[in-house]
C-alpha cells in the first residue's frame, strides 16, 4: 500500500529515546551525527533538536551538537525549547548556508509565550505554533475542543503573518495528539475536529498542520489483539482520518511506514469506535486493542 505523502520532521535527536540519551550522556558527537544522517537518508525534510536538561546545564554542548549535525546533513533544524535563552543560542549557532539556505524552525511558539517572537532580531525563522493552549484575559488555558484549537491557530497565524512578516507556509500548527490510555474526555476527537476546521479555512490556506504521533500509543503493549504492531498501527489510524483534512507534517521517526489503513483493519476499526466514546467506555474500548 502506498505511503502517505507527509513531511517528516525527524524526532530522534531527543533524550526521550534511551539510545539518544546515552549519546548525550557520553557527548558522542559522532553518534549524534550518524543519527542525523540516518534520519535524513530515510526521508526527513528537517530534524528536530532537543538536548534536554543539557540546554541549561551545558549550553555550549547544545551549540556543538548543532554545528556537528550541520557538518554532515544539509536540511533545516528545528529547535525544541520553550526558553528564549536556549533558542537564542541555537539560532546563533545555526548556519543557514549549510541548510541549503533554509530558515531554522523555532519549536514552540504559543500565544502564552509570544515573547519568543522577539528572537526575530537574531535571524528570521519559521515556527511551530502550539494550537493546544490559548491566552484568555491574561491567563493560560488549555484548548479542549476542536473549535478552540482552530480559533487559536487562526488568531496566532494571522498575527504571525500580519505583525511578524511570516508566510502561511512558514507556520506549522502543532495540534498535539493525546495518549489514548488517558483520554476519557474525547481529546483525540477534538484534535481531529481541529484539523478539519483548520484545513477547511480559506484564510489559513498554505498553513502546515503537524503533530507528534508517538504519544498516542503511550503505555500500551507493543502488539494488538490481532498480532499487529499496535503503536505504529495507531499512528497510521490517526493519520488515515487526519491527512485527508489537511495534516501534512509529522514529528516522527522517518523510517516508519506511515500509510493509510483500510476500514476493515482491526486497529483502525477499534480506533474509530473509540472516538465515539468517553469516560469509562473509552477505557473499555482501549482494552479491545490488546484483549481478544
Amino acid at each position: 500500500m502506498e505511503r502517505f505523502r507527509l513531511k517528516i520532521l525527524g524526532e530522534r535527536i531527543n533524550p526521550g529515546f534511551k539510545s539518544t540519551r546515552a549519546l548525550f550522556d557520553n557527548e558522542d558527537l559522532a553518534g549524534i551525527q550518524a543519527l542525523a544522517v540516518k534520519q535524513v537518508e530515510a526521508g526527513a525534510f528537517a530534524l528536530n533538536v532537543n538536548v534536554g536538561t543539557k540546554a541549561k546545564s551545558d549550553p555550549q554542548f547544545m551549540a556543538e551538537v548543532i554545528r556537528a549535525i550541520q557538518a554532515v546533513v544539509s536540511v533545516p533544524l528545528s529547535f525544541d525549547f520553550h526558553g528564549a535563552e536556549a533558542q537564542e543560542i541555537c539560532l546563533k549557532a545555526y548556519d543557514q548556508e549549510k541548510a541549503g539556505g533554509e530558515l531554522p524552525i523555532v519549536n514552540s511558539i504559543a500565544e502564552t509565550r509570544w515573547e519568543l517572537m522577539d528572537l526575530q532580531k537574531i535571524r528570521p525563522f519559521r515556527v511551530i505554533l502550539m494550537g493546544t493552549e490559548r491566552l484568555e484575559d491574561g491567563v493560560a488555558k488549555p484548548n479542549k475542543s476542536g473549535a478552540d484549537i482552530a480559533a487559536t491557530a487562526k488568531r496566532c497565524a494571522k498575527r504571525l503573518v500580519g505583525e511578524h512578516g511570516l508566510e502561511m507556509s512558514d507556520i506549522f500548527v502543532d495540534i498535539s495528539v493525546s495518549a489514548l490510555i488517558a483520554d476519557t474526555t474525547g481529546m483525540v476527537r477534538a484534535t481531529l475536529d481541529g484539523i478539519r476546521a483548520i484545513g477547511s479555512d480559506p484564510e489559513l490556506h498554505g498553513i502546515n498542520i503537524s503533530g507528534g504521533l508517538s504519544n498516542i500509543g503511550q503505555q500500551l503493549p507493543p502488539k494488538a489483539a490481532d498480532g499487529s504492531d499496535l503503536k505504529e498501527q495507531l499512528e497510521c489510524a490517526f493519520l488515515t482520518l487526519a491527512v485527508p483534512h489537511g495534516m501534512n507534517t509529522v514529528l516522527g521517526t522517518p523510517w516508519r511506514s506511515y500509510k493509510p489503513l483500510p476500514d476493515d483493519n482491526f486497529v483502525f476499526d477499534t480506533f474509530s469506535k473509540f472516538l465515539d466514546t468517553t469516560g469509562s467506555n473509552a477505557l473499555r474500548q482501549v482494552r479491545r486493542f490488546y484483549r481478544a
